[in-house]
């Protein structure tokens, strides 16, 4: 049974631990989250609204809070913690002022004396949820979810439990009905029998690859819905035409956001040869001069990995692809301190088939690689299994509608940072994952989009 607890990853101590839900518990909340979606489906989408601005409220108000829960369990710079619960507010209130038009019923012209389409809620949800941000990512499963008229039950990473109890609260406390949104303290072990449960009616995960395949092979034997946001290997390319020092400073943010544990940070960075010298002196310089220190300090720009294994898994990585060839020109080392700390880093000369080649490097370190021109950039980024964000930099017009089309993501930003937007799709292709979060495709995700057509007496008996 995994353990769920509390470790700050900043010292390494142990602040609490917490006892999983046993299986009576598990089948008390599996019937909560049904009971109450018989109910909550008929409220009004007024009253969801309500709530959601209620939660925004509750999220912006009470910010710096969230933000020490958040970091001290995950242990990502408060300032980025105080940002993420003021995105999870925008989610709330996007939802709450366009999801009533995103659900709304749309005639269809057919010859019919009324055809239309209809979006009905789908039924208890699971959502399956990582600890890199450990409320941002849920509650942009939640805030559509819930507007939709679907119930949520979280199982949230194990070394998240603070964070995902407190949700529940924020939801709560807002005045959604009881049982509109669970946190499940499980471990992994009882996922696939919920998912088996006909009270459940979808599933989504944002995660590993290993737990994608696993989650979606569970739901796919019980024929339910998944949505998958998985890992990323992101491309962050630059041209001679890029304004260099902006995409710099960019790229510098891009790869150690979140301590560089973010499955959209820049991870691959492809630079044109004709400015690779250059650019990486600056790249380096900028690395170095990085603030990496206590998290609660609002200075810091750089703080601990989530977890032990985190850690050590990114020192074999960095060791193993030095082995293969790979060159560091900056860091390369864990820190000696208590807690779990990894030097910002630029690996350099990465031959295929090494970690930093093949694999996501989950911390702040940034794989270089240098390419002859557009196609060969483009070449190099498709290179990998991933497709979830990418990046190019260039002033050059047919240069970027090249990267338009050429790129295999789910997403291309031009001379900026991919980030995630409630106002746009969200996910990824290939080895990423499937399905889409926010935006009108992401409360689709979870409804039963419904044909409905009413025929007058005198078309009775026609077919087809």
């Amino acid at each position: 049974m995994s353990e769920i607890r509390t470790l700050n990853p900043a010292t390494g101590e142990l602040l609490e631990r917490f006892e999983p839900l046993d299986g009576a518990g598990i089948e008390r909340a599996l019937e909560r989250a049904w009971t109450t979606f018989v109910d909550y489906r008929r409220t009004s989408l007024e009253e969801r609204a309500g709530w959601l601005r209620a939660a925004a409220d509750i999220l912006e108000s009470e910010k710096r809070t969230w933000a020490e829960t958040m970091t001290t369990e995950m242990g990502k710079p408060i300032g980025a913690a105080v940002a993420e619960a003021e995105k999870c507010a925008w989610a709330c209130r996007h939802y709450a002022e366009h999801g009533t038009a995103m659900l709304a019923d749309r005639e269809v012209e057919t010859g019919a004396e009324r055809s239309w389409i209809r979006h009905d809620p789908l039924g208890p949800v699971l959502a399956i949820m990582p600890w890199n941000f450990p409320f941002w990512q849920v509650f942009r499963f939640a805030a559509p979810a819930l507007m939709a008229g679907n119930v949520g039950l979280l199982k949230h990473a194990s070394n998240v439990p603070r964070c995902a109890l407190a949700i529940e609260e924020v939801l709560r406390r807002a005045g959604f009905p009881d049982g509109a949104f669970q946190t499940l303290l499980i471990g992994s072990d009882p996922v696939e029998e919920i998912l088996a449960d006909p009270r459940v009616r979808a599933a989504t995960l944002t995660g590993s690859e290993g737990a994608g395949r696993a989650v979606a092979g569970a739901a796919g034997r019980n024929l339910k819905k998944t949505v998958l946001e998985l890992g990323g290997s992101d491309p962050f390319i630059i041209m001679p035409g890029a304004d260099l020092d902006a995409a710099i400073r960019t790229g510098v943010k891009a790869r150690t956001i979140n301590n560089g544990q973010s499955c959209i940070a820049a991870k691959r960075f492809i630079v044109d040869r004709r400015i690779a010298d250059r650019a990486l002196e600056r790249y380096r310089d900028a690395m170095a001069a990085l603030v990496v220190g206590d998290p609660m300090d609002e200075a810091t720009d750089v703080g601990p990995l989530a977890t032990e294994s985190i850690r050590d898994d990114l020192e074999r990585q960095v060791r193993e692809s030095m082995d293969a060839g790979a060159r560091l020109a900056l860091g390369g080392r864990t820190i000696d301190r208590p807690g779990w700390w990894f030097e910002p880093s630029i690996l350099t000369d990465i031959p295929t088939g090494c970690p930093a080649y093949e694999e996501e490097l989950f911390g702040p370190v940034a794989a270089w690689f240098e390419a002859d021109g557009v196609d060969d950039a483009i070449r190099i980024a498709n290179d990998t299994g991933f497709g979830l964000g990418s990046a190019a930099w260039t002033e050059d017009q047919a240069e970027q509608e090249r990267f338009i089309a050429g790129l295999e993501a789910g997403q291309v930003f031009l001379n900026g940072m991919v980030a995630s937007d409630p106002r746009l799709p969200f996910g990824g292709v290939k080895r990423s994952g499937y399905g889409r979060e926010l935006s009108s495709h992401g409360i689709l995700e979870f409804v039963n989009v419904k044909t409905v057509s009413v025929q007058s007496t005198a078309g009775a008996g026609e077919t087809e």
